[in-house]
């Protein structure tokens, strides 16, 4: 990355491409529509929000579908909020679930914070500082899904960091390809997220609006 970010021929390269993107109606509105439904998702009660932590616990290290997928069965089971970690790891395993184990590990732990997840949250002035706080307090939780999590309960200031939002990057050389695949760590990802927040400024959209444009871009879809 170059030494002045906002120098960086990069940033208005891939700000033209999502320009593009949301100018065919097919796209926009599918983005649109997602975005209504986090925005309905934000108003819903602290068990949906809990759904929504659950979905992104699913997610890490798997895809977006396996994620949706597993969920959806856990609540036709009620073992989203009840049962024994057991019943959790049973029903992963049955869905296909890599990580069934320690993902019901995960999730069984969590639920204590389901009653006051969203008073919690909504406590903090920051989503930033909301994010830290759920990366700290939900084991299984990183910087990426905390910040999917948030995404999806209706807040569009954070970036979502998985590997199509960083190829994007890396296509217009704002990240180093080489370097970014070793992993995320908290400066890093702090570091990208910066130059990411540089693209938004150029599109005056919010990250996590931007954010399934890219990811439509890479995979031709538009998923949660």
């Amino acid at each position: 990355m170059q030494s002045r970010l906002e120098d960086h021929p990069g940033i208005k390269k891939l700000a033209d491409k999502v320009r593009d993107l949301t100018e065919n109606e097919k796209v926009k509105t599918m983005v649109d529509e997602r975005i209504q439904e986090f925005r309905q998702v934000h108003e819903m009660n602290t068990w949906k929000w809990y759904e929504e932590l659950v979905y992104c616990l699913l997610t890490a290290y798997a895809s977006a579908v396996m994620g949706q997928r597993c969920l959806d069965a856990l609540c036709q089971r009620g073992a989203v909020l009840e049962g024994g970690m057991d019943k959790v790891e049973s029903c992963l395993k049955e869905e296909g679930h890599r990580f069934a184990t320690r993902r019901a590990e995960y999730i069984y732990k969590s639920r204590e914070l389901a009653p006051r997840l969203k008073e919690k949250i909504q406590d903090f002035n920051d989503s930033k500082d909301a994010r830290q706080w759920v990366v700290k307090e939900v084991k299984g939780i990183g910087w990426k899904e905390g910040s999917h999590f948030l995404r999806n309960v209706g807040y569009f200031d954070l970036a979502i960091l998985d590997r199509h939002i960083i190829r994007n990057m890396a296509d217009f050389d704002l990240v180093d390809r080489e370097e970014a695949e070793k992993g995320l760590t908290k400066r890093r990802y702090l570091n990208y997220e910066q130059a990411l927040s540089r693209v938004a400024e150029e599109l005056d959209m919010p990250l996590g609006v931007m954010d399934l444009y890219l990811w439509y871009r890479k995979t031709g879809k538009v998923l949660k």
